[in-house]
């Protein structure tokens, strides 16, 4: 028996391979099969089964290219329905792969066709869940997102979710092993661990979600408490999941459309596209084309994709480092971002070389930014999330997060500049880009972030935990 978690850090995702005796079973899988395929072939083994937890939300999964790709059955749990050939599992429903077994087991909660699937090794003993979103380390899924399609609240989920977990998973014994479907950074949890792989004893210990002592209604309270609002694309990549989509070949042929500086204009113009320009932020703020929004490819690409384009139908016109377009559109169709309509030939340089008109944005370090802070009284803005501003910022800045920014347009100043900064420089330039595109051009942007301003010893005011007088 093998079993591999093949984790994709930008979305946070695990899927899994798992071979028996030359049957193999995938989970959640990408939407990019290739590699699946081929590291079945490798172990001169066939894919039997493509199990799906739950209709994701977060990425669109590659369960039909790959069923298509491999003859394999696709599984969803209880209560789902398809608009493709799947099977829909029953509550304890037993797989066969090789020598071992996989059970559904319905957890709904997340979801209501949420589903863990057990693995028993080849003596029939449990070994390992594969939680989906059900059972994270450190958290558990988000009981928000189905609200409307399950025509539930998030608070009778919540409740729902509670009964799953005590009635499916916490009577598992505590070597079982937990393979969840994402880790810190995914948007499907709250608190999620760094961490991948745990262990059923070990979320016993650990899991505010899990304490032995919890009652319905505590947990409720706890799991809905400071949820912020879903990105909008969620929805309609959950729509992909449940209907089917196109394969990812016929995407990326139709994204890796090389188009000359021309020809990219004219494409521009005639439908509309947003011009997106994945190179590094150092770049970017040095040249760019005019209204073009920056997310650069090394940051969390797709999830900021997915929260600031929005529309999955939106058409894309793609500026990158040479010979990372096919990469970049492979990871927008992640997220559901299909109608990428070709790339700028050349790059940017190409574009700067015919002489094209572009736009900057003025990027100053720390050090400038702390003069003329103690020059003068000028506005700040801080597009880091809620938390991370409670836990420290500077004096006087406002709040303007990046995922709720167009919520936030009218604060900034019309006239005077204004200063905007992040982390460590990444986000404040893509909500630059973004106040650009809109017209909004007095602003600078603070290179390195957060991590530069306490470095050069801006004062900032930090969070004081609050203490309980007796």
């Amino acid at each position: 028996m093998k079993i591999e978690q093949i984790y994709t850090g930008c979305l946070a995702q695990g899927a899994y391979y798992i071979e028996s005796q030359g049957e193999v079973a995938i989970i959640d899988p990408l939407r990019e099969v290739k590699p699946y395929l081929e590291r079945a072939k490798k172990d001169k083994a066939k894919i039997k089964y493509i199990f799906e937890t739950h209709f994701h939300a977060d990425f669109v999964s590659g369960h039909v290219t790959l069923a298509k790709e491999s003859g394999a059955k696709i599984i969803f749990g209880p209560t789902a329905s398809t608009g493709f050939d799947a099977e829909i599992a029953s509550d304890g429903q037993v797989f066969q792969l090789g020598n071992i077994t996989i059970t559904a087991l319905h957890t709904p909660g997340h979801t209501m066709e949420s589903t863990t699937y057990l693995l028993k090794d080849e003596s029939g003993k449990d070994h390992a869940i594969f939680s989906g979103d059900t059972l994270f380390l450190g958290d558990v899924g988000r009981p928000d997102l189905a609200q409307k399609a399950a025509s539930m609240t998030q608070e009778e989920l919540a409740g729902i979710l509670f009964d799953s977990l005590r009635t499916k998973i916490m009577t598992l014994a505590d070597d079982v092993i937990v393979y969840p479907a994402h880790g810190a950074g995914s948007a499907c949890g709250k608190n999620l661990s760094k961490e991948t792989v745990g262990t059923i004893g070990d979320q016993k210990k650990t899991n505010y979600a899990l304490r032995a002592d919890m009652t319905k209604a505590e947990f409720i309270q706890e799991v809905t408490d400071g949820l912020q609002p879903p990105p909008q694309y969620f929805p309609l990549n959950v729509q992909m999941n449940k209907d089917g989509y196109e394969d990812i070949d016929v995407v990326l042929k139709r994204g890796t459309q090389a188009l000359s500086p021309d020809a990219f204009e004219a494409a521009a113009n005639e439908t509309d596209a947003v011009i997106l320009d994945v190179r590094h932020q150092n770049e970017f703020v040095k040249g760019h084309i005019p209204r073009s929004i920056f997310i650069g490819i090394d940051g969390g690409f797709a999830p900021w994709v997915g929260a600031l384009i929005a529309d999955v139908k939106q058409p894309i016109l793609l500026i990158t480092p040479e010979g990372r377009e096919e990469e970049t559109i492979t990871r927008l169709s992640r997220v559901g971002f299909d109608y990428t309509i070709g790339y700028l030939k050349g790059g940017f340089k190409a574009w700067e070389e015919v002489g094209k008109d572009t736009d900057t944005i003025e990027s100053i370090p720390a050090a400038e930014f702390k003069n003329r802070l103690e020059k003068e009284n000028i506005p700040v803005f801080d597009v880091r999330k809620e938390g991370e501003f409670v836990s420290s910022h500077i004096n006087e800045a406002h709040l303007t997060p990046l995922d709720f920014l167009n919520n936030h347009l009218s604060e900034f100043p019309d006239t005077e500049t204004f200063y905007v900064h992040c982390a460590g420089g990444y986000r404040s330039v893509i909500a630059a880009s973004i106040l650009k595109s809109r017209g909004i051009h007095n602003l600078v942007d603070v290179a390195g972030g957060f991590a530069a301003i306490k470095e050069v010893g801006i004062p900032v005011t930090d969070y004081v935990c609050p203490t309980t007088l007796k």
